[in-house]
């Protein structure tokens, strides 16, 4: 179990990294900004607390999975740009 939760924080720090780059990025799909707020709904929804072990379920499996899903959607020139840091800010 330390060892799956170990590989899930490893490719969550990542993704979120990854996430947070291509939020930023200018060429980024229109699907993605509201892809991730439903996402983080999703993390933050209040039934959690009412089905704790469900939640923990989710918080640490199935939102992580997620949002590796929606990393490997993006195109590749913003993953690429994301992943070595380098963004293109939208113009004004």
């Amino acid at each position: 179990m330390k060892k799956l939760s170990f590989i899930v924080w490893r490719m969550s720090k990542t993704d979120l990294r990854t996430t947070w780059f291509a939020l930023r990025h200018a060429d980024r799909p229109g699907w993605f900004m509201p892809a991730i707020i439903l996402l983080t709904m999703y993390f933050f929804a209040p039934f959690n607390l009412a089905l704790p072990l469900l939640g923990i379920a989710d918080d640490f499996v199935l939102v992580p999975l997620m949002l590796h899903a929606l990393i490997t959607m993006l195109p590749v020139h913003v993953r690429q740009a994301a992943l070595q840091g380098t963004i293109r800010y939208p113009r004004r």
